[in-house]
């Protein structure tokens, strides 16, 4: 096993850093392996914000639902979908359809699990910050985005101080599928529902006695953002 895929098997999501800084060179070399990462159609539909400010640090862990390592980390990144750069080339341009947003958000992933492999590579840490999306309005006048561009999600990064365990992830069984689409294995599902339950008990901290089909049935069963369709109209995307 190589040292590239040693660090994507130990991803953990760090949530406590030290004071420590990340340096220039790293943090240019980190944005450098984003933008190196695969863009459907060489679109590069993103762009990124380096939120410097510390009281726009603190403004946006409390829009992100009072997330404190997001004020508390080295550095903390916005990935944003960006048709605002390619409508200042040519107004031509359709940002309104859909799939245009997709592309937008697909890419946006990418550039940002390079970036954090980058990071993990050199020993630092980080989390990704979906809960932008809490207040996406708010977060957006914050960072002045202009039309056709939206927020997707931040990203903390810093120096661990901690050292969490990995969580187990579904077996690759229940995730490959050959030539087309298989049925549910349950057996498998309830082996691995019973190793989320052994990992919730033996963790150092937060110990709770729940399984993975019961933590993703009360996700996904109540409102998730329902006003996050309104928002992306407002910026002039996924009208079409």
């Amino acid at each position: 096993m190589n040292t590239t895929i040693q660090a994507m098997f130990g991803h953990r999501s760090i949530r406590k850093f030290t004071d420590d800084t990340i340096s220039d060179e790293q943090l240019n070399t980190i944005i450098a392996a984003g933008i190196a990462a695969s863009s459907s159609s060489m679109i590069q539909a993103t762009s990124i914000i380096r939120i410097t400010d510390p009281e726009k640090r603190a403004a946006l862990a409390h829009l992100a639902g009072d997330q404190p390592y997001v004020a508390q980390a080295a550095e903390f990144l916005v990935f944003c979908i960006d048709y605002q750069r390619h409508y200042s080339i040519s107004s031509e341009i359709k940002p309104e359809y859909t799939e245009l947003a997709l592309i937008g958000a697909i890419d946006s992933g990418i550039m940002a699990q390079n970036c954090l492999l980058a990071a993990e590579s050199m020993g630092l840490g980080g989390v990704y910050i979906g809960g932008l999306r809490n207040n996406p309005h708010e977060v957006d006048a914050l960072l002045k985005l202009p039309p056709y561009s939206a927020i997707l999600f931040g990203m903390c990064l810093g120096v661990p101080a901690q050292d969490p365990q990995s969580k187990p992830r579904l077996p690759m069984a229940l995730i490959l599928h050959e030539n087309e689409y298989q049925p549910l294995s349950q057996p498998l599902l309830a082996e691995y529902d019973q190793q989320t339950v052994e990992y919730y008990q033996q963790r150092s901290s937060h110990n709770k006695q729940q399984d993975w089909s019961s933590a993703v049935t009360k996700t996904l069963s109540k409102e998730s953002r329902p006003f996050i369709a309104e928002y992306f109209h407002s910026k002039g995307l996924m009208e079409k």
